[in-house]
C-alpha cells in the first residue's frame, strides 16, 4: 500500500448556489491522489490506495466518493479504467461499492465494462485518482443543461475555463456527475498490459491508449479545478460508465450537433493532495 502520510490541504473559493438537488452535499471536498507520474513513463504498480483510508485522510470517514481513477492491477490482474462510486465504511456499517471498471476485452479488443463488486470485494484503486467526496446529503447544487457544442472544448473544459475567467485570482473546484443524454463521446481505455517501454511524450501515450466512441446514455463522474493552488493537480479528470457496457476516460463528445448534457455539480470547500509524486511532469494529463 502506498504511503499517504503526507497529505496537503488547501481551502478553496466557493460561490453561492441556487439549484436544489440531493446526494452531493455535506462537507464537499476533492482530492488528487497519486498522479500520472506513477503511471508514466513507467508504472509504479506498488502505488495502491484504499477508499476507506482516503475518506479518513479527507477528514470525512463514511464519505460518499465518486470520480475517476485507475483500477488496482494487483487485485484485478490487469490495467483498467476505474469509475469509483463508493460509500465508505463507518463503525456502524461496511462500505458499499458501486464502482465500475473498463478494460480491453482480450477476445475482440473492444471495451469490456464490468461492475467492480461483482468480481472483487475491496475498495482499492491504484496509481492515481481524482475524487469528489461529501456526506451524500441533499442540498443546493449547480444544475447544468447544454445542447449542441459550438466550440472545441469539452463540457468539462468549458466549465473549468469559465470559472478560471470569472475568478482569475482564485482556485475553484467542482465535483459531480453528468449524463450525456444524446450523442456519442470519445473515450479511451488503457491496455491490459502496462507499457514495457517508457512513455515520454503525449504522442507516445496516445498511441499506447485504446480509443473508442461510446454511445449515450453515458454517466460521467468529473472533478475539475479552475487554477492549481500549487499542489501539482490534474486540473480535470472525467470517467464515464453506461448500462450498455461502454465506459472509460471521457475526452469530448463526437456529435456536436446533436449532443445533450445534464449535470449536477457542487463547489468543493477544500482540496487534499495525497501522496504527491516527487518527480513530476505534465505528460498524459489530457
Amino acid at each position: 500500500m502506498a504511503d499517504i502520510s503526507k497529505t496537503e490541504k488547501v481551502q478553496l473559493h466557493a460561490p453561492a448556489l441556487e439549484e436544489l438537488r440531493g446526494g452531493l452535499c455535506g462537507k464537499p471536498r476533492i482530492t488528487d491522489v497519486g498522479g500520472v507520474p506513477y503511471l508514466i513513463p513507467l508504472p509504479q504498480t506498488h502505488k495502491e490506495y484504499n477508499m476507506n483510508v482516503i475518506s479518513k485522510e479527507l477528514e470525512l470517514p463514511g464519505a460518499f466518493i465518486l470520480g475517476a481513477g485507475a483500477a488496482p492491477s494487483r487485485i484485478t490482474g490487469m490495467n483498467a479504467e476505474l469509475m469509483p462510486l463508493v460509500l465508505t465504511e463507518t463503525e456502524e456499517r461496511p462500505a458499499v461499492n458501486g464502482s465500475y471498471f473498463s478494460s480491453i476485452n482480450p477476445v475482440d479488443g473492444q471495451c469490456l465494462q464490468e461492475k467492480y463488486s461483482d468480481k472483487f470485494s475491496d475498495c482499492n484503486f491504484g496509481l492515481l485518482a481524482n475524487l469528489y467526496a461529501c456526506e451524500g446529503k441533499p442540498g443546493k447544487v449547480i444544475e447544468v443543461r447544454a445542447k449542441r457544442r459550438t466550440g472545441s472544448n469539452s463540457l468539462v473544459t468549458a466549465l473549468r475555463k469559465t470559472l478560471e475567467a470569472q475568478y482569475p485570482d482564485k482556485s475553484l473546484a467542482l465535483g459531480g456527475t453528468f449524463i450525456i443524454q444524446k450523442g456519442k463521446a470519445k473515450i479511451h481505455i488503457m491496455p491490459r498490459e502496462f507499457s514495457a517501454c517508457p512513455l515520454n511524450t503525449d504522442n507516445e501515450v496516445n498511441n499506447w491508449l485504446k480509443h473508442f466512441e461510446a454511445s449515450a446514455p453515458l454517466i460521467c463522474q468529473s472533478v475539475l479545478v479552475s487554477r492549481d493552488p500549487g499542489l501539482d493537480l490534474r486540473v480535470e479528470h472525467t470517467h464515464g460508465f453506461s448500462r450498455h457496457g461502454e465506459g472509460g476516460h471521457y475526452y469530448i463528445d463526437t456529435t456536436p450537433d446533436t449532443v445533450e448534457y445534464l449535470g449536477y455539480f457542487l463547489p468543493a470547500e477544500f482540496v487534499y493532495r495525497i501522496d504527491r509524486p516527487k518527480d513530476t511532469h505534465t505528460v498524459g494529463r489530457d
